[in-house]
């Protein structure tokens, strides 16, 4: 009896271990986990590099390495080490626990697409068509300071179910992603230093190209998609000669192209990026490659606020040959299709982006920009007339980075000859608009994800889209639109309007609000106006980062009786 009973309980054990979905890549056999209501398996905490720890810290990412038998692949792993968000802050909210040891990814694919051996009974001609799924692979956001792949609102499984194969992935983050300094340089082979993240999400892409078509995905079918730092790292892959052929397409969503620092030399009007990191280095007592190494992050993190360092990609000539709008304008990118957009609201929640004193009328408000622009303040009031001054300057701020941006990237690559996408998100919710967060950064994230209602997986400060059918048509057209894209180039949507693409003549796009409708033409004046203000600003050898906008020039130049460079 108790023998029947035993064998009874293996047999059952045995039948669900083997119910686990299972896949055979280069380094071990990973078990994930099926959502049998979604179809979707799900592998989670995949290594794909070592852990950059002790010697490997402040070193280019080294292929994991192998296991032997079945590795469990049912729980996120670390979130690489970072400071928490502020408890108010919208983006608070859960994250994995931070770590140094953080280089996984995550996969989601349909039930049934990966590799199964024909030995369990399934033939190959049924498998050959679960086979070769495009393939997501989604770069968080975070001001290269925070955030993972396991955040809650980038769960894969409703992007998966629209029969694509979703990765999510974590890079090194802040001084452990993008500190450079000269004794790292100096041990280097290619004597640089920096951009460690910048590898790691490069490494990342390796495994994907390697692995992904045991998952069912295609590797020459790779889209690169992230928002906001991740929209500015999927711009930074696309100017990265290392990151060439890992992927046939890019979505790069509210990024920002500012200049950056050159590794060894003071260019821009900025210091070098190894002047700043020996400077933090001196703060916290600490000079070599080895006392570096054995340092407390957390006490490299205190002398960084100090020098008020931060984390940015490095011009390397590299893994960054030149500046990454220059790239582009030299025609030196990877030459793929793109969509790039941006949020009408995106500074709302980013006000630290804003000048400390914005004038309180709109009398005094003109008088402030006739100081800062002098000959060019009739060209900047003419779109921005300050009616409301805190509305204009949220929106001169967002035009010169986030606008200006999006369609540089989408005219550069329409010129390249590449299909390209436009489009603009105003949509924003009753909760949002009590906050004052109309259509703020990132709010688009929950359509793209399928994260409406209530039981949206968002942070507790996130003001949820509610569960109506308006909110779920827009959220299911924009992840149509979005897997269209990743599966043939093209973001299409059932029943909703045709996107059109970006062209020298017709410069289409995608305007997104309750519903989206086909547009011509974004912003004519305030995009022409921070087109020729970054121009000529090239042109004079000079840099731009928060400099644009209704802080493009500084009130100080006035009171020093200095004439303001015209754009």
């Amino acid at each position: 009896m108790f023998v029947g009973v035993t064998c009874l309980a293996l047999a059952a054990a045995s039948v669900a271990s083997e119910a686990l979905p299972q896949v055979q890549t280069r380094t071990g056999v990973v078990q994930g986990a099926t959502d049998a209501a979604a179809k979707v398996d799900a592998y989670k905490g995949i290594p794909y590099a070592k852990p950059p720890v002790g010697d490997l810290r402040w070193r280019p990412p080294v292929p994991a390495a192998a296991w032997q038998g079945v590795r469990e692949t049912r729980k996120f792993g670390h979130s690489c080490l970072q400071p928490p968000y502020p408890p108010n802050s919208v983006y608070f909210g859960d994250i994995a626990s931070p770590s140094e040891d953080c280089l996984t990814l995550n996969v989601w694919a349909p039930s049934g697409a990966r590799k199964l051996p024909v030995s369990r009974g399934i033939s190959s001609a049924a498998l050959a068509g679960a086979r070769g799924l495009p393939v997501m692979v989604w770069i968080h956001g975070g001001a290269l300071l925070r955030g993972g792949g396991s955040e809650p609102l980038y769960d894969g499984v409703k992007l998966a179910q629209q029969g694509i194969v979703v990765v999510s992935i974590n890079y090194r983050l802040g001084l452990l992603g993008f500190f450079a300094h000269p004794a790292l340089s100096a041990e280097s082979e290619q004597h640089i230093s920096g951009n460690y993240g910048l590898l790691d999400q490069i490494e990342a892409l390796r495994w994907v190209r390697d692995n992904i078509a045991e998952f069912g995905g295609d590797p020459a079918q790779v889209t690169i998609a992230g928002e906001s730092a991740g929209g500015l790292s999927v711009i930074a892959l696309l100017a990265s000669p290392l990151a060439r052929d890992l992927f046939s397409k890019a979505i790069v969503q509210s990024a920002y192209m500012q200049t950056n620092r050159a590794l060894r030399d003071d260019a821009l009007g900025l210091r070098s990026a190894e002047a700043e990191g020996a400077a933090l280095a001196k703060a916290a007592g600490v000079s070599t490659a080895a006392e570096l190494r054995a340092a407390d992050p957390v006490k490299l993190f205190m002398a960084g606020l100090a020098s008020k360092w931060g984390p940015e990609p490095v011009i390397d000539g590299v893994v960054l040959k030149r500046q990454l709008f220059e790239t582009f304008a030299h025609g030196e990118q990877a030459k793929v299709p793109v969509i790039a957009g941006f949020n009408e609201g995106e500074i709302r929640s980013l006000l630290y982006f804003m000048p400390g004193d914005i004038p309180a009328n709109q009398a005094a408000y003109e008088a402030d920009v006739r100081r800062r622009f002098g000959a060019e303040a009739a060209a900047f009031l003419a779109v921005y007339p300050g009616a409301n001054p805190r509305e204009d300057v949220m929106a001169s701020i967002r035009d010169g980075a986030c606008d200006w941006t999006a369609q540089s990237l989408v005219r550069l690559q329409a010129e390249a000859g590449q299909p390209s996408y436009l489009y603009y998100f105003r949509h924003s919710t009753p909760a949002q608009r009590e906050r004052d967060l109309a259509a703020f950064h990132a709010s688009e994230l929950p359509y793209i994800f399928g994260q409406v209602g209530e039981k949206a997986a968002l942070g507790p400060n996130w003001p949820r889209p509610p569960l109506t059918s308006a909110e779920s048509q827009l959220s299911d057209a924009m992840l149509s639109y979005w897997a269209s894209f990743v599966r043939n180039g093209v973001p299409q949507a059932a029943n909703m309007p045709a996107w059109p693409r970006y062209t020298a003549d017709g410069r289409g796009y995608l305007d997104i609000d309750e519903r989206p409708t086909a547009g011509r033409d974004l912003h004519p004046g305030a995009f022409a106006f921070a087109d020729k203000l970054i121009s000529t600003r090239r042109q004079q050898g000079r840099g731009w980062r928060l400099d644009i906008g209704f802080s493009a020039f500084s009130v100080d130049d006035h009171a020093a009786g200095r004439q303001p460079a015209t754009p």
